[in-house]
């Protein structure tokens, strides 16, 4: 499996190869060439899925079904994602991405036929496949984006393929928003969305073929991104076990159940609940763009911003506790207004005038927030180790806790729990999660060993400088 070629190993401990065919960070064995792509290929599946879900009920007028399939998608998502990166650290990006990709397809289709036949249980189990897939998907994915990149790259490079992935989201959107344009008192979307969506997620599947294994993964210094081969099973299931004794990944618990745990609630209670079918498509262009936004503007920071990559990590965090809790306030003065017995008139982006502004410039808000706060955390992930395999393991118990929130926070919103009780929740979670990543930061985070080089790589080239550091 390893890159073929004369090696030896640099500074950070990893095998360097010295047969570069070439300098360009364009080369397709290059971080910037395989975090662009598994980007491209989230952009195809989950970025979909995110338009999908955006529209708040999977497209219909009835969210039920689409709660409970969000349900059942979690619940197994939970328990794949913790194993996801034990199964990726085995199977290999391109097998694990394959199996991951191809269950989005499924549950897609599942929502055309229920919009033919009104039958949630096929909706449901696809949603459970899928939350075997997505956890499969995401952990490799997490594994390639935080360890491919050189270590003080990494800020960067989430933010790219942060960019990159909502940009399929904001494509997403576009699809109900044109499909439905001419149906502004239409509740469900038409077929031609779904099948729209399906399109763009079998592309995906079959781009993920092109990722190739960390090991001939080669950085601009000619250091591999791990000289580690496939792992057993017995190793990956030890490894697993420890994550749940790991002080590092107990801090981030609260992060990881919080980051997913708002989608509900933003998605059904304000999306869907303030706007029409096409003006809810519009929305999610704008929700998406934003994360695009948020996710630059983050990763900016925790890269460039100081020399201490420390105090990097403890600005990052400042500015996002800061933001979102401006945002949160926001929301609790939007949902002061409404609730389910007293839901407000559905609003359009043309007939609506100046009542539309306020709702639309949250939801906008909302996603700006979610981009910032979860490539936070990842930077953070990622600043812990520099090898995919260990980093597989942190990222899937990541998603696994991740998702566990989301799976109990779509069954609160299909009980009809109050609106007000579950801002005021997602509002604490994220606000508990702060403190906990600025110990975590301030515990596990060294500082780079050569900083005043770095800086003067990052200002001569943000993308390729060389990695002179050694790894944490």
């Amino acid at each position: 499996m390893g890159f073929q070629g004369d090696e030896e190993f640099g500074n950070n401990n990893l095998p360097v190869n010295n047969n570069l065919p070439s300098k360009s960070i364009f080369r397709y064995n290059s971080p910037l060439v395989q975090v662009t792509l598994i980007g491209l290929v989230c952009f195809c599946c989950p970025g979909m899925f995110n338009a999908l879900s955006g529209m708040g009920g999977g497209g219909q007028v009835d969210p039920t079904a689409a709660n409970n399939a969000n349900t059942a998608l979690y619940t197994t998502f939970a328990v794949f994602g913790i194993l996801g990166g034990g199964i990726y650290n085995i199977l290999g990006p391109r097998l694990t991405l394959v199996a991951g990709c191809s269950t989005y397809i499924l549950y897609a289709g599942s929502f055309l036929y229920y919009n033919h036949y009104q039958h949630q249980a096929f909706a449901i189990a696809a949603g459970a496949i899928l939350g075997i897939g997505a956890g499969l998907l995401w952990a490799g994915e997490g594994a390639i984006m935080t360890s491919y990149p050189p270590p003080n790259r990494k800020g960067t490079y989430i933010s790219l393929f942060w960019s990159v992935f909502n940009m399929g989201g904001v494509i997403g959107g576009l699809i109900p928003f044109i499909l439905n344009y001419h149906r502004s008192e239409a509740a469900s979307v038409n077929d031609g969305t779904y099948i729209g969506f399906m399109c763009f997620m079998t592309f995906g599947t079959l781009l993920s073929l092109a990722i190739l294994p960390p090991s001939k993964v080669v950085r601009d210094d000619g250091t591999v991104c791990t000289h580690i081969k496939y792992s057993k099973v017995s190793t990956e299931a030890i490894e697993i076990m420890k994550m749940f004794l790991n002080w590092k990944m107990l801090l981030i618990v609260p992060a990881a159940w919080a980051s997913n745990f708002f989608y509900s609630y933003q998605f059904n209670n304000v999306n869907a609940a303030h706007f029409n079918l096409r003006t809810r498509g519009l929305n999610n262009v704008f929700y998406w763009g934003a994360q695009m936004l948020g996710s630059v503007g983050i990763g900016y920071i925790l890269d460039f911003s100081f020399q201490s990559r420390r105090t990097r990590g403890f600005v990052g965090i400042g500015i996002v506790g800061l933001l979102g809790t401006a945002i949160w306030g926001g929301g609790l003065a939007n949902q002061l207004k409404y609730s389910y017995d007293d839901l407000p008139p559905k609003l359009d982006f043309k007939d609506s005038g100046s009542d539309f502004a306020g709702p639309f410039v949250l939801y906008f808000s909302y996603g700006l927030l979610d981009a910032m706060f979860q490539s936070l955390v990842y930077w953070v992930i990622g600043a812990l180790a520099d090898d995919s395999e260990i980093l597989s393991r942190y990222v899937g118990f990541y998603k696994g806790v991740q998702s566990a929130g989301a799976a109990v926070a779509w069954q609160i919103d299909s009980h009809k729990v109050p609106m007000l009780s579950q801002l005021i929740v997602n509002w604490s979670l994220t606000t508990v999660s702060y403190p906990l990543l600025f110990v975590l930061v301030m515990l596990a985070v060294q500082d780079d060993h050569n900083d005043k080089e770095r800086i003067a790589n990052n200002l001569a080239d943000p993308v390729s400088a060389k990695d002179t550091n050694k790894p944490v």
